[in-house]
């Protein structure tokens, strides 16, 4: 019991101290560019709720889905070892043709171009 005691007492007078030393150690002298809302360097100019293009949030899009599908072909090497690889070729071969019908149907609708 009195070992559980005195590490409680030392726990809680060692948090003391550390906050002090804390408080004591970081003085807080701000200048106006710590207090500014930005702090890259340079005043803002201009609003910051300028509209983006559409087609920025388009290609992000796209990267995502063709990351995550390519992502599906990662277990492939391993795939190749079960009993029938034929079958794993064909599904991976499917998914290869899926990705490219549909990034030529993207680049054929102008989702790619970056120029309006």
């Amino acid at each position: 019991m009195n070992m559980i005691l005195f590490m409680i007492i030392l726990s809680l007078a060692l948090t003391i101290i550390l906050t002090a030393l804390n408080f004591w150690l970081a003085q807080m002298n701000p200048d106006s560019e710590k207090l500014s809302p930005y702090e890259c360097g340079f005043d803002p100019l201009g609003s910051a709720r300028l509209p983006f293009s559409i087609r920025f949030f388009l290609v992000a899009i796209l990267f995502l889905l063709f990351d995550l599908e390519i992502a599906l072909l990662l277990p492939l090497p391993w795939a190749t070892q079960l009993q029938h690889p034929t079958t794993t070729l064909i599904w991976a071969s499917t998914l290869i043709l899926l990705l490219t019908l549909g990034l030529i149907y993207e680049w054929a609708q102008g989702g790619l171009e970056w120029a309006e």
